[in-house]
């Protein structure tokens, strides 16, 4: 009950406690004993039956961290909010000190930079033998109370019964530490409402000393990532943060995202000058990628290499000695049906001049040169930037190796289509705008972008198109096909489509129903469906617990698609959740999706010549 009329926010969640029958059968099932066993098979019973959500060895295995559930228990929240306990241990199964008490959190603000109050996020420090760090929010955990810090990070060692030492205070929250020495670590802090992240390097080993950031930029900012740092097992078997051996600097390692795409690289950071020098980076026509700094001191390094038709193998590549790359391994394609499929990537701007881009597959044997229109199926999933130069940046490599997996929209590549796989499709919110302000109307002009540039190419017919897409990507589809008459089809698999459902927040929105009325029915196909038209099949795992897309998202969906005559097909998958896995069913979820386009897309009536698709609203 809630008499005392205490707010609650909380967003939908499957698979909840309904009744004191299933707290019974909750605590039954997930009690355990937790036992130590020794090489010789025997065992000594540590502490006694409780509901562990995790237990942690300190580094050096003198203390065991403990986090234990216990009632009362919530009808509201999944159980990693249930009251839980945090305990330290010592190897005996003995407890040590209580860290914190933490209530039931059934009350959160839906903000996405919003935490529990009191401390949180506790972990053991890597480079120590049993120091625990943890987080604690001066707001109280809610973004809208202003502080100067929304973070501040304590260490406490053992016995655990002195004073904690406040290491640090950050403006945003705290997103984790990698750890190295009493003179290094990196903390990293980021802001979602702006998507703004921060890295400083700081020494835990002198909380006095002031932090010197390392880098500041946009999240969503791939161009401008300077990497990550490269780890090694430490003192107590724990990853630390790889210096050289006078330590001078670290080794990083990432993306080397730019305009050409993916082209992984090794940095050597060197901390007194604030620069750093490129060791390696990945060459066309091959996307290869670090592994493993085998040896720091020589600049031998272990690698991933591969290209569109060769698949990946571990190298070693000596980046000090002009000798020759040796080839550790040598597996082969499993999938030859797939290089004849040509790949790359392309660029294309949308109504508005951003740059926008994909991966385009053409059949086995097709004529770039003398180019025929195909039916052509775009793949995708909307992604939200507050950025306008980061929604246009690049993804992916076009030297990457093609693979293919049981969701991937490959397969109709080697049916004679077009495949359009992740084309952007940015919703942007620029100042103090939210993204999805303009959800629809930016989502029907990155779509009608990808099919304008494809038709200007001569690769597709723009009467032959289909959409599709997974979760998000489903709830996409059924916008483009209400909003738009751009497609003659599109297959939705668990989605979402009807935002009141969700009244507490989606994806990326954390404004409520209450607080964006509008946009929360704009966004939702289900209020337009006596406008949807167009042929649509929608597949739903049965027994999907992902929050947001329960089935009955497809169920209420289908039916008033049917109720208002749409030509829609709703098939179910037994046992499926959100993801699918049996054989069975993604067999039959792709001769679904196979018969589906073969009969709405490719054997409809072609146009003959290619003209630039209509985006406008039916």
């Amino acid at each position: 009950d809630n008499l005392a009329g205490a707010v609650a926010p909380n967003r939908t969640y499957q698979d909840l406690l309904k009744n004191p029958a299933d707290e019974q059968r909750f605590s039954y099932y997930t009690q355990s004993q937790l036992v130590e066993l020794d090489l010789a098979g025997n065992q000594k019973p540590l502490g006694t039956p409780a509901i562990y959500r995790a237990i942690s060895p300190s580094p050096d295995g003198t203390y065991l961290m403990a986090w234990i559930v216990k009632k009362p228990f919530s009808y509201l929240v999944p159980f990693s909010r249930f009251t839980t306990s945090y305990e330290v241990w010592d190897r005996s199964g003995k407890r040590v000190h209580t860290l914190h008490e933490q209530p039931v959190l059934d009350n959160l603000p839906t903000d996405f930079d919003a935490v529990e109050p009191g401390p949180r996020d506790f972990a053991w420090r890597a480079d120590t033998p049993a120091t625990l760090v943890y987080n604690q929010a001066p707001d109280g955990g809610d973004p809208r109370t202003k502080t100067e810090f929304r973070d501040e990070v304590f260490a406490l060692e053992a016995p655990f019964t002195g004073t904690p030492t406040k290491l640090l205070q950050l403006g945003y929250r705290a997103r984790g530490i990698q750890w190295g020495s009493d003179n290094l670590a990196i903390v990293y802090e980021y802001w979602n409402r702006t998507r703004q992240l921060r890295a400083w390097r700081f020494a835990p080993g002198n909380p006095s000393q002031a932090p010197i950031k390392w880098q500041e930029r946009s999240s969503q900012d791939r161009y401008n990532d300077p990497g990550s740092p490269v780890t090694t097992d430490g003192p107590y078997g724990e990853p630390v943060i790889l210096t050289d051996a006078k330590g001078t600097g670290m080794f990083l390692t990432g993306a080397g995202a730019g305009p050409e795409g993916d082209r992984p690289f090794v940095d050597f950071y060197t901390f007194a000058s604030g620069t750093a020098e490129r060791l390696f980076q990945s060459q066309a026509p091959y996307y290869e990628q670090p592994v493993e700094i085998l040896d720091a001191e020589n600049r031998v390094i272990l690698t991933s290499k591969e290209s569109t038709t060769e698949p990946p193998n571990f190298w070693v590549v000596n980046l000090k000695k002009k000798v020759a790359p040796r080839q550790l391994t040598f597996f082969k394609d499993p999938v030859p049906e797939l290089r004849g499929v040509s790949k790359e990537i392309v660029t294309y701007k949308r109504a508005d001049g951003l740059e926008l881009s994909g991966t385009l597959y053409l059949p086995a044997g097709y004529d770039k040169a003398k180019p025929t229109p195909l039916p052509t199926l775009l793949w995708a999933y909307p992604r939200e930037f507050k950025d306008a130069g980061a929604a246009a940046q690049i993804s992916g490599s076009p030297y990457r190796f093609t693979r293919i997996s049981w969701g991937s929209p490959l397969f109709w590549a080697l049916r004679g289509y077009a495949v359009m796989d992740d084309p952007a499709i940015p919703i942007l919110g620029k100042g103090d705008a939210q993204p999805n302000d303009t959800y629809t109307e930016q989502l029907v002009a990155g779509a009608k972008a990808a099919i304008d540039y494809l038709v200007a190419r001569g690769v597709t017919d723009p009467n032959r198109v289909a959409v599709g897409g997974h979760s998000y990507g489903a709830f996409m589809t059924a916008n483009l096909l209400t909003h738009s008459n751009l497609f003659a089809g599109g297959i939705a698999r668990s989605g979402a489509y009807n935002r009141t459902l969700t009244p507490f927040g989606f994806q990326a929105e954390d404004r409520t129903y209450w607080e964006a009325t509008e946009i929360y029915q704009k966004m939702s196909p289900f209020t337009y469906a006596n406008q949807m038209k167009t042929p649509m099949l929608l597949i739903h795992g049965e027994a999907d617990n992902n929050s947001g897309t329960f089935p009955i998202q497809s169920e209420r969906y289908y039916a008033a698609l049917k109720g208002h005559g749409a030509p829609v097909r709703y098939v179910v998958l037994p046992f499926e959740s959100h993801g699918y896995a049996a054989y069975e069913n993604i067999l039959h979820m792709l001769w679904e999706m196979d018969t589906f386009l073969e009969t709405h897309v490719k054997n409809r009536p072609a146009t003959g010549a290619a003209t630039p698709a209509s985006g406008s609203g039916k």
